[in-house]
């Protein structure tokens, strides 16, 4: 049955082969729009030996060459932009943890394509008109708050532009407006769950119905701590700054279960990492992104890093934009621990599950005697008596059987007491690689 919150139904409910009729055409047009308008691509598209007019169907997507990170950096601020100065209307820039950020240029054209994508996700996600969306990313340069209440306003409803940080401002806007949906990362939504329950404050006493979430891998187990926290549905968006910002998928009230991307806006590769070959549907590799619809600055197969599976199977919502599945991490942000592959939130999968802790941890992977080391730190619950030291041990022995179970890797559990792990109010920092000190 479709859902009846779609924000543009001639879209989101296309057939399959329009769809991908209209993502071949588009595809087309940006192709050559990059080859004649950006030297970058240009010059890209030459040293692959491939014209414009050689790209005539989806399948030929596989012959254009790769975007990275590292390419929007190496041409900073501009030299990716296939859009002159005056033409851009927003600049959104991301920070670097070396060298220069990354720069994104916008068109009016850009913008309204994004504020479309997220109108969407909002209604996917459960929101109409008569909500009150209060948002707590942050503004500026960060394509998060800008790109949420762009999209909020247009789909009708009304905007708290709280932007993220002063968390007792946040509570009280949450109390005095009656905001119904939340936008925020997960890592902030959890930390504000837990200021409203020092406070005393009930999720009954608040008129918060549904939750944004995005900007960081998150579990299920998260999803199902902050929506108890908060009282709310907790819903997971997509999307980075060098294809747009988020709103370029989302999950669905109806199914919760995969986010829908925008196919007629961008085009989804699943890849394996090493061998940069295509992934059969449903298994997990590197997903890669190709815009097709924006002028200012559009990317060829933009390797993200992001580690997914595409869903095969058709939602029970009605849309017929294909799912990717949640994220389970990233390949660049993976850590490699003993020559096992391991991501932050297989640990958090296994901590969530269980009584007597905190969803608050911290990682710490060092090298003694050249060998790697891996060590826990878990925030214990507040009510854990911490006296009873059979207690805390057999949970901490618990824990590391977990731990080893999931990644077949033994690691050194620490359990630490309540409050005392740093919190967060943007992306979580969860990891410490002091290996990278002595490499």
């Amino acid at each position: 049955m479709a859902s009846q919150t779609i924000y543009n139904p001639k879209i989101e409910l296309m057939p399959r082969d329009q769809l991908q009729l209209l993502q071949q055409y588009r595809l087309r047009n940006t192709v050559q729009h990059l080859y004649d308008h950006s030297p970058f691509y240009k010059k890209r598209l030459d040293e692959a030996g491939v014209a414009p007019e050689q790209i005539k169907t989806l399948d030929d997507l596989r012959r254009l060459p790769f975007t990275i990170k590292y390419d929007l950096r190496d041409n900073y601020p501009d030299g990716i932009f296939s859009a002159p100065t005056e033409q851009i209307v927003r600049y959104h820039v991301s920070s670097g943890t070396t060298g220069k950020p990354t720069v994104v240029g916008c068109t009016r054209h850009d913008l309204d394509m994004w504020s479309e994508c997220v109108a969407r996700s909002l209604g996917a996600a459960g929101c109409t008109q008569k909500d009150i969306a209060q948002i707590a990313y942050g503004y500026g340069l960060f394509t998060g708050g800008l790109g949420l209440h762009d999209g909020c306003e247009l789909f009708g409803m009304t905007v708290i532009p709280a932007s993220s940080g002063n968390t007792s401002r946040q509570l009280m806007l949450m109390q005095d407006l009656n905001p119904t949906v939340l936008c925020c990362t997960p890592s902030y939504a959890l930390y504000l769950g837990e200021a409203l329950q020092k406070q005393g404050i009930s999720p009954d006493e608040l008129s918060l119905r549904i939750g944004i979430f995005g900007a960081e891998p998150w579990t299920e187990e998260m999803r199902k701590r902050i929506e108890q926290l908060l009282g709310i549905d907790a819903m997971d968006i997509y999307g980075l700054s060098e294809t747009s910002g988020p709103g370029v998928a989302v999950e669905c009230i109806e199914a919760k279960h995969g986010l829908h991307f925008w196919e007629d806006n961008f085009i989804f590769e699943i890849l394996d990492p090493e061998t940069l070959e295509p992934m059969p549907d449903g298994e997990y590799g590197e997903l890669v992104i190709t815009t097709i619809n924006r002028t200012g600055m559009p990317t060829l197969r933009y390797r993200t890093r992001d580690i997914t599976r595409i869903i095969p199977e058709p939602c029970t919502c009605g849309r017929t934009h294909r799912r990717i599945d949640r994220l389970k991490g990233r390949s660049d942000d993976m850590l490699i621990i003993r020559g096992v592959n391991v991501f932050p939130s297989q640990i958090e999968s296994v901590l969530a599950g269980l009584k007597g802790i905190m969803p608050h941890y911290r990682i710490i992977v060092d090298r003694k005697n050249n060998l790697d080391t891996l060590d826990i730190e878990v925030e214990l619950a507040p009510d854990m008596p911490l006296d009873e030291v059979r207690t805390v041990e057999k949970l901490r022995s618990e824990i590391e059987k977990g731990i080893h179970a999931t990644l077949g890797l033994a690691a050194n559990v620490h359990l630490v007491q309540p409050n005392t792990i740093e919190r967060s109010e943007g992306k979580a920092k969860r990891v410490t690689d002091l290996r990278k000190v002595y490499d």
